[in-house]
């Protein structure tokens, strides 16, 4: 699949879209304007790339809609050379977006058909520095942990001790929470022993599971 004349003009009504919506700090948008959507999902729904939604990537998973991956990635509030832990890599797009914006990148995955599609995606495009893990989100990265940034992209019953643990002070994680309909939480380390919360509107994320699946 190429990234044709047509996909490149679709991709910037999209960010003028977004842009329209919420006022996303300017390298967000150009990220998200350099990295080809419709090459993260299967071939027959391209022409749904670009449009403001999510859509099916396989293993009863979705690509996020681009204004959530917009919004999650404002929220995290990082800087390059930062270090991000993603919980779901899904098909690897949030995670292309993350890596574009120069953030040290490690990702999550549970379903093992997806660790696969997001390594072969992430490679066929030229993303080498994604580091990417099979495992059990739950249980977070902690042999590399502090992490400037943790990003949830599903949707958690509750909000995991052990992500919390892995995040540097300063540092904050972004997690839809709640079954069904999730609130996005921010959640900022502020010592070892204490955290603030603030929310931040309703979302809807497929739900965030234990253990893997092989």
């Amino acid at each position: 699949m190429l990234d044709t004349l047509q996909h490149r003009g679709r991709r910037k009504q999209l960010i003028d879209h977004l842009s329209s919506k919420y006022q996303f700090r300017r390298e967000i948008l150009e990220a998200m304007g350099r990295v080809p959507r419709h090459m993260f999902l299967e071939y027959g729904l391209d022409n749904l790339a670009y449009q403001d939604k999510p859509l099916p990537i396989g293993a009863g998973q979705t690509i996020s809609q681009p204004f959530t991956v917009a919004m999650q990635t404002e929220l995290l509030q990082l800087s390059k050379w930062d270090k991000v832990l993603e919980i779901g890599t899904g098909c690897a797009y949030q995670t292309a977006v993350l890596s574009e914006l120069g953030y040290r990148v490690f990702s999550i995955e549970r379903q093992r058909s997806l660790y696969q599609l997001a390594q072969k995606n992430l490679i066929r495009l030229d993303y080498h520095t994604p580091n990417l893990f099979f495992g059990d989100g739950f249980a977070g990265l902690p042999k590399f942990a502090p992490f400037k940034g943790i990003l949830v992209t599903c949707g958690a019953p509750e909000i995991p001790t052990t992500l919390l643990e892995q995040l540097e002070i300063g540092g904050k994680m972004v997690i839809p929470v709640g079954n069904g309909t999730q609130v996005m939480n921010v959640i900022e380390r502020k010592s070892e022993t204490e955290y603030s919360l603030s929310e931040h509107g309703e979302f809807k994320f497929v739900p965030m599971l234990e253990g893997t699946e092989q």
